[in-house]
């Protein structure tokens, strides 16, 4: 298996401003999350709260789906079924289209970015407008988001001072002052938030008992794009479900402080179908698959479904802070991108991403709704090894016998140091062994530095010293 994420790292790791800006953000937001955590005095029963409701709405997602899909039609909305992105892409399409326009202005949403769709809508000569703060100036950047809250956190505002003057007009006196930054994006986007026909948005959570959609969003870009177009298109995974409205009371606790570090969410939408005379004429909502059934077949890693997508864990991932969210190569980078992204594309991309260290268990014990990411890291390896590497047969079995056996007693353990440090002295440089080892060998050393065996065992040491 050809180590994707390692070589996307190594290039990343070198980029020594990229390093520092995710440090400095990532190390800010851990600090003021940790902060609004302690407030809480009940904050493990809410995580409890919250992991219990995703296991049981994963557990009967059909039924909460088909409950979703009749509570929004009846509201005046039309659902929409997308078995994968191509589809998803086409119906967006069709309805910009159908509508008579050729942009719509777009709420920050990963399920949309995970399927590509400003790329599919520009194909058709149709322009997305990003409206949050970070996503345009991914956009305005051709860049890549490189973390799920906070899209451009790998940009500092001397980068964003140079990038507005380069692509919004009459900016070319800027300075980097966050608060003349932003009042630049606002101008922009002003002018597009009065024309535009449709808007595009994505859910954070959706109420199959009343069908309302539900989006949490920090600047209020989002409510515009929500409720001044005649035409409204949500696109969500089908995980996004929740069955009762009352679940929304734990959700809407976890979700703030463990993203922002805030009490209460500054702008939190909820909108339910249509209606006469009151924001948008139409609403649309497009049901994503995109490989989740897949995960859901998978007793050990469909807890990957539970994210609620509010990044505590990369802000705590060691990894992610000194490779960033670019050598994830997903729109689902850090810790919950490695166990998100092989299972989605059904292990045709992403493969190597759950060889990340499984030791530190930082992310398991931030995560709001208690997704044990360590655990399906260490059972991801072995289904890769099984259905993508084909391990597993019978060398392998006939290996890890003999293994078992040497282990087994104390004595053929030692024998086996002993026998360990010999065979390794030829393939020794400098205290460690060699990456390029022959054969099947080489697969372990391609993905890891391993130290060569001491001189004596530490149970030699002590029998000469006792």
């Amino acid at each position: 298996m050809r180590n994707e994420f390692a070589e996307a790292a190594r290039h990343e790791v070198a980029n020594s401003q990229l390093r520092a800006n995710i440090r400095n953000a990532t190390h800010t937001i851990r600090a003021k999350r940790e902060e609004a955590v302690a407030e809480v005095p009940d904050w493990e029963q809410l995580r409890e709260a919250g992991r219990r409701i995703k296991e049981r709405t994963m557990r009967n997602l059909d039924r909460h789906l088909e409950q979703l899909e009749r509570s929004v039609t009846a509201a005046g909305g039309v659902v929409h079924w997308a078995t994968e992105a191509a589809d998803a892409n086409r119906i967006v399409g069709d309805l910009i289209v159908g509508a008579g326009a050729r942009e719509a202005v777009k709420v920050k949403s990963l399920a949309t970015d995970e399927i590509g769709l400003n790329r599919a809508l520009a194909a058709r000569g149709i322009e997305a407008r990003e409206t949050d703060l970070a996503e345009l100036i991914v956009q305005l950047g051709e860049d890549r988001p490189s973390h799920i809250l906070v899209p451009a956190i790998h940009r500092n505002r001397g980068e964003i001072r140079e990038l507005f003057r380069r692509t919004l007009p009459g900016n070319e006196q800027l300075t980097d002052d966050p608060a003349e930054l932003a009042e630049a994006a606002r101008r922009f986007l002003r002018e597009k938030f009065l024309s535009a026909k449709v808007g595009v948005s994505g859910a954070n959570f959706a109420v199959a008992e009343t069908g309302t959609i539900c989006i949490l969003e920090s600047e209020g870009n989002g409510r515009m794009c929500t409720t001044l177009p005649e035409v409204l298109i949500t696109v969500m995974g089908i995980e996004k479900v929740l069955p009762r409205f009352a679940d929304l009371e734990v959700m809407l606790q976890l979700l703030p402080r463990s993203s922002t570090a805030e009490r209460m969410n500054p702008y939190t939408s909820l909108w339910t179908g249509v209606t006469p005379e009151d924001g948008p004429r139409e609403f649309h909502l497009v049901l994503l698959d995109g490989g989740r059934t897949k995960v859901l077949g998978d007793a050990d890693g469909r807890a990957a479904l539970h994210c609620i997508r509010c990044s505590a864990c990369l802000n705590v991932c060691p990894v992610y802070e000194r490779t960033g969210g670019h050598a994830y190569e997903s729109t689902y980078p850090g810790p919950i991108g490695a166990i998100l992204t092989p299972q989605l594309t059904g292990f045709t991309q992403g493969n190597s991403l759950p060889w990340a260290s499984s030791l530190c268990g930082a992310c398991y014990e931030v995560c709001p709704v208690k997704i044990d990411i360590p655990s399906i890291l260490i059972h991801l390896r072995s289904r890769i090894n099984r259905e993508v590497d084909g391990y597993g047969g019978g060398g392998e079995r006939l290996a890890m016998g003999l293994l078992a056996r040497a282990f087994a007693r104390p004595g053929r353990y030692e024998r086996a140091q002993r026998f360990g440090r010999w065979l390794s002295r030829p393939l020794t440089r400098e205290g460690w062994i060699s990456r390029r080892l022959p054969g099947a060998l080489g697969r372990w050393t391609d993905v890891r530095d391993l130290p060569a065996p001491s001189a004596e065992t530490f149970r030699e040491w002590w029998a000469q010293r006792r």
